[in-house]
């Protein structure tokens, strides 16, 4: 079931469409016009070094993120505290 991309030469809008045997030919999404181009589609390159950096990314993102969540935590506790001082 192979998914092309095309460009709709009314409005320029770029869509992709699933292609069946028995699918009807594509149509814009945003202006209802059959007139379409295929386009080329970007292929996906994967390779240890891209997934080790992909990987890389995701960790350093999820550190950010764990640290965000610590220091709201810190945060949450000392007002909780503060309200309940007495």
């Amino acid at each position: 079931m192979p998914i092309f991309e095309y460009r709709c030469r009314a409005c320029g809008n770029e869509l992709e469409h699933l292609v069946l045997e028995s699918s009807p030919a594509p149509q814009c999404f945003s202006c209802g016009s059959h007139e379409l181009e295929k386009i080329m589609s970007r292929s996906a390159v994967s390779s240890e070094g891209t997934q080790a950096r992909a990987k890389q990314g995701l960790r350093l993102k999820n550190r950010a993120l764990r640290q965000d969540h610590s220091h709201e935590e810190v945060k949450r506790v000392a007002a909780h505290a503060v309200d309940h001082d007495e």
